[in-house]
């Protein structure tokens, strides 16, 4: 890989590429969605400002954790342009992020646990499936996986309260492993 020297202002695409371990098209791709930007040359050719590089690798971190690119640019949009963001712009943004990024692992931990047994109706067992969701009530809530669809729990599908009763326990989550029979 090539060295930057540190005099060097401004990345063609092609250093940028090269440095940042993102493909061309893809520099292209942020640039079209308002992610990074560059200047023209008098040939036309790209000139991105040496701070595009952390730009690039925290929409790189940002993706690989599963912020959407809307949510990056609206992120990015508050940096300033004028300066190479410091440690606090990040932290910034990324305590922003923080909450949902905490619902997101709470959602991957439930379907972790719960995976085994179940994976919401779409059922592994279509003989248990009539036993833990009886008349795809499921179905109701509509398509997919409705128990993995679910970000925080039970009490958070609609019409749903936090504490069930009893007369309403199996409804609540008829697919849960202590409602279904071993096979």
């Amino acid at each position: 890989m090539t060295r930057l020297e540190h005099r060097v202002h401004e990345l063609t695409v092609g250093q940028l590429a090269e440095r940042s371990g993102v493909a061309v098209s893809a520099l292209h791709f942020y640039e079209a969605k308002g992610l990074i930007s560059s200047r023209r040359t008098a040939g036309n050719q790209r000139r991105f400002s040496r701070d595009t590089l952390r730009r690039v690798s925290f929409i790189k971190v940002a993706q690989r954790v599963g912020i959407p690119l809307s949510e990056i640019r609206e992120a990015l949009a508050t940096l300033p342009e004028e300066r190479t963001p410091t440690a606090e712009d990040w932290a910034r943004l990324s305590e922003a992020w923080r909450g949902d990024l905490d619902a997101r692992i709470a959602q991957l931990e439930r379907l972790r646990d719960d995976l085994t047994e179940c994976i919401g109706c779409g059922c592994l067992s279509i003989r248990n499936c009539a036993l833990a969701n009886p008349y795809d009530r499921l179905g109701d809530e509509g398509p997919g996986p409705r128990r993995l669809l679910v970000q925080n729990g039970p009490a958070a599908r609609p019409g749903r309260t936090s504490e069930p009763d009893a007369g309403t326990r199996d409804l609540e989550d008829p697919c849960a492993p202590s409602c279904v029979p071993a096979d």
